[in-house]
């Protein structure tokens, strides 16, 4: 998901379903208890990489090939996911007797490909994306299903892998890697590991890559929840150097050339930084032992993504770095919704009338007495709760205005070969204008009787009306330096209890 103050109008979201109260719920068919790890698997990861194609009415799905990684870093105990949580789910059975022994939800590139214009308009386009799970002790059947927008799961793909098939793929990582180990490392099936991967720094900003990965270390573990899990959190850095420093900008006519690809213009959004280049990152990141993957960009234009158990990409060298990190990882690692929305745009369609969003900080507050973080709400706050709405569609939309009007202007120019002068100055009183508009959003919302408070606050989800966020403000709602709310931070603690055990 894009970080920002909304995505373009062409992107629609489909992660729709309906969910139980809670986060985390079991269902009867996960219940039993689960067998030992050992039973069926052993310490290693099978990595299984596919290609995904078609347009907004199409979806093909083919097998690419099957790789041995190094030890499985996962979780032993927990194998079944029981987030609910993705547009997607992997499922992995016995070959014989059908018996679910590991399975996944997550988005992906091509999911959100398929809610954009080009998509609508037929264009067919191929996205690699990678599956990684235990090494099964027998032959097995890899299942992939989709979430439909009434929240039904269903088959869109199945192989079958025997783990002893001679053309599987074990091959070394490949050398040139350079990896900066944790200074004390956890255990790694008792931990979440986290690879971070530098993208665009050249043989000579190897200090700077590592330099940019201690601020990113001492960012993370200054919030909670992440702060009270540093015990249980192990943070890799790993560098495959690039030709050129940064990235491309297509929109700006920069082209570079960098070891994982990313660029801006990703899916037609200015700020959406992206990479289609999955075996590249899942190439560096097979360096170390992971759960998940950050992207850190050696840039200074705003910018990033985050795509749910896929990975969370940020620019590292602007004011908004800090918030860049912490709000896409909120997307990547959690599953959390923007809270943000346009107030000029209708965003009715990115979520299915009368359906609960997965995601757990977002609701559509079907049943206002059954609130999904009902116990976290402050004692005398209705539901759903006013706040200034009016005052903050006014002032966001005046500055949305002025900020795509910035925008094209800086793309112009840069394209156009106007002086580096022009292009600073339009780029410095673009970086102002962000400045002054989280101070006006900041101090109007302080003066809310609601501010601090844990509500329900409509608007939410690219949807002006009809979805609510838990908190006036959150990290996962505007630019700033700010906390999770506590229904984010309530979501992430558990993501990590669930990791981590």
């Amino acid at each position: 998901m894009l970080a920002g103050e909304g995505r373009q109008m062409t992107i629609k979201r489909l992660f729709v379903t309906s969910v139980a109260l809670g986060f985390f719920v079991v269902t009867a068919a996960y219940a039993a208890a689960p067998q030992p790890f050992a039973k069926d698997f052993i310490d290693r990861t099978m990595r299984v990489d596919f290609f995904h194609t078609g347009n907004a009415a199409s979806e093909t799905i083919s097998l690419d090939r099957v790789l041995e990684e190094g030890r499985w870093p996962g979780s032993r105990t927990h194998l079944i996911d029981a987030t609910h949580l993705g547009l997607y789910k992997a499922e992995v059975f016995a070959a014989e007797g059908n018996r679910l022994l590991w399975s996944y939800g997550f988005n992906s590139y091509f999911g959100e490909y398929q809610t954009t214009a080009s998509a609508h308009a037929g264009v067919v386009r191929t996205f690699e994306q990678t599956i990684r799970f235990p090494w099964p002790r027998k032959p097995v059947r890899l299942v992939l299903l989709k979430r439909s927008r009434k929240g039904i799961y269903s088959s869109v793909f199945t192989t079958k892998i025997d783990p002893n098939d001679p053309a599987i793929v074990r091959e070394p990582a490949s050398g040139g890697a350079i990896v900066v180990a944790p200074t004390h490392v956890a255990g790694i099936h008792r931990a979440v590991d986290i690879a971070v991967l530098g993208e665009g720094y050249t043989r000579r900003q190897v200090r700077l890559f590592k330099k940019d990965l201690g601020h990113l270390k001492a960012v993370l573990f200054s919030r909670e929840p992440y702060k009270s899990f540093k015990k249980r959190i192990n943070v890799w850095g790993v560098l495959v150097v690039s030709q050129d420093p940064g990235c491309d900008e297509p929109g700006r006519g920069v082209w570079r050339r960098t070891a994982l690809d990313a660029s801006f213009d990703s899916l037609g959004s200015p700020r959406y930084l992206l990479t289609t280049n999955d075996p590249a990152v899942r190439n560096a990141a097979a360096h170390v032992p992971y759960d998940a993957i950050v992207i850190m960009v050696n840039h200074s234009r705003y910018g990033g993504g985050g795509i749910y158990n896929l990975y969370c990409i940020f620019t590292a060298h602007n004011r908004w770095s800090d918030f860049l990190f912490l709000h896409e990882f909120g997307h990547s690692f959690t599953g959390l919704a923007d809270e943000y929305y346009d107030g000029s745009t209708a965003y009715e369609d990115f979520y299915a009338k009368g359906v609960e969003p997965p995601e757990p900080n977002i609701t559509a507050l079907l049943d206002p007495h059954h609130l999904k973080w009902a116990s976290l709400v402050s004692p005398g706050t209705p539901i759903p709760t006013p706040w200034n709405k009016a005052a903050y569609d006014k002032l966001n939309q005046a500055y949305q205005h002025k900020r795509q009007q910035l925008n094209r202007e800086i793309a112009g120019a840069m394209r156009g070969g106007a002086p580096a002068a022009k292009v600073n100055a339009l780029k410095a009183e673009a970086a102002k204008l962000a400045i002054d508009h989280a101070a006006r959003v900041h101090a109007l919302f302080k003066q809310s009787p609601y501010f601090g408070k844990v509500g329900a606050f409509e608007g939410a989800g690219y949807v002006s009306h009809g979805m609510y966020r838990p908190m006036l403000d959150c990290i996962m709602f505007s630019r700033g330096n700010k906390p999770y709310c506590r229904v984010c931070q309530h979501a992430i603690r558990q993501m990590l209890e669930w990791r981590g055990e």
